[in-house]
């Protein structure tokens, strides 16, 4: 491919259609799947996680459908990140979470449907924000970041971000994951408690 061919496919305009509820991707580019399996280490109790893993090691957690023309600077990734109801114990289902790897990227969280939490951390600061549909957040760059679903039904998101951020999810787990957890309260909501896992600010 040319220089020119080049310049013309990362310039061509495109256009995708979300499922707001299903979260699925229209015109997607790529997809990936986490799995139960697939999160050793993830949730604090690992009692509870060991138990759900003997029963269904394959049970879906999380998928993500993406699209992106490029992994350069000036170009956006946006995608969808669908999120399964459920506990691990008292710990409400979560993605890996993860920091942008150039440090000053940041990304914004579009909630199409469901309840959830969007977990930051920086420097051991932590901060919380709701989703509710129609609530856009924003991550600056530097905070790790993580979903989680404290709602009875997929929690959907639409993310998009500098295509040359890279991520980077080795800080969470180094640290014994975030300082706080997000778990089931006695009312049957959403508390924050300390992580006891907790080893020390990972960013």
């Amino acid at each position: 491919m040319s220089a020119s061919e080049r310049i013309a496919t990362w310039g061509a305009p495109a256009a995708t259609v979300v499922d707001p509820v299903g979260g699925t991707l229209a015109g997607a580019t790529g997809r990936y799947e986490k799995r139960l399996a697939d999160l050793q280490g993830v949730f604090a109790d690992a009692d509870a996680y060991a138990r759900l893993l003997a029963e269904d090691p394959d049970r879906l957690h999380y998928f993500v459908e993406d699209f992106r023309r490029e992994e350069r600077a000036g170009d956006l990734i946006f995608g969808t990140s669908v999120l399964l109801p459920g506990k691990v114990g008292r710990e409400f289902h979560m993605t890996r979470g993860h920091v942008h790897q150039l440090e000053d990227r940041t990304e914004i969280y579009h909630c199409l449907s469901g309840h959830g939490i969007l977990l930051m951390e920086r420097g051991g600061e932590v901060e919380a924000i709701e989703l509710t549909p129609g609530t856009i957040a924003y991550v600056a760059g530097g905070w790790l970041h993580r979903s989680v679903n404290v709602g009875a039904d997929q929690l959907v998101t639409l993310f998009c971000y500098p295509a040359d951020s890279g991520q980077d999810y080795s800080p969470i787990e180094r640290a014994g994951g975030m300082a706080r957890l997000v778990v089931e309260s006695a009312d049957g909501g959403w508390e924050l408690v300390e992580n006891p896992r907790y080893t020390g600010p990972a960013a």
